[in-house]
């Protein structure tokens, strides 16, 4: 991946500064989280893109994939899959529709309800996403472009944004092993 030239200053921090200097200070320090939060995701996204490039795969379709390869047996009801990855049906739909088209998913029909489908894995998408894992750990997941501390910090604070949003709640305690 090529990167560009740097620029001689930060954007954001520009924008910023343009947003005091129109009056909008109450707003100024919220448009400069948003912001950089975007630019992370779009400097994130461009590599996990690259690394699944070679794969044909998004990272929607990389992301159904992998959580039916984590399920016990490799297949999900669709209402789990839309639950899990947190995004609309007819996103999940369309994703399942084009992974089923490339005989990397089947849909089946769910053994207690008739009017759901479950999506299970072939043998080809689980072979897929796996190739697919180790490209974005090698590529991507192994080296974020920040620190351990720095990763930790980010992915609390996150956290805590996305608890307050109603992302989740916190898990109940689990009883100690026997």
């Amino acid at each position: 991946m090529v990167r560009p030239r740097p620029l001689p200053v930060d954007p954001l921090a520009e924008a910023k500064r343009q947003w005091l200097a129109h009056g909008w200070s109450d707003a100024a320090e919220g448009m400069t989280v948003v912001t950089s939060v975007m630019r992370a995701q779009q400097l994130l996204l461009a590599r996990v893109d690259a690394a699944l490039k070679p794969f044909a795969l998004s990272f929607a379709r990389y992301e159904m994939l992998r959580l039916l390869a984590f399920s016990r047996s490799g297949r999900l009801p669709l209402s789990s899959v839309v639950a899990r990855l947190q995004v609309h049906a007819t996103t999940v739909t369309s994703t399942a529709e084009r992974l089923v088209r490339d005989a990397l998913i089947v849909r089946e029909p769910h053994p207690h309800d008739g009017r759901a489908a479950l999506l299970a894995l072939t043998p080809s998408g689980r072979e897929l996403v796996d190739r697919a894992t180790h490209a974005l750990n090698a590529e991507v997941f192994a080296d974020p472009g920040m620190t351990s501390a720095d990763a930790a910090e980010l992915v609390a604070i996150v956290a805590r944004m996305r608890k307050a949003a109603g992302d989740f709640t916190d898990p109940k305690p689990q009883p100690d092993p026997l």
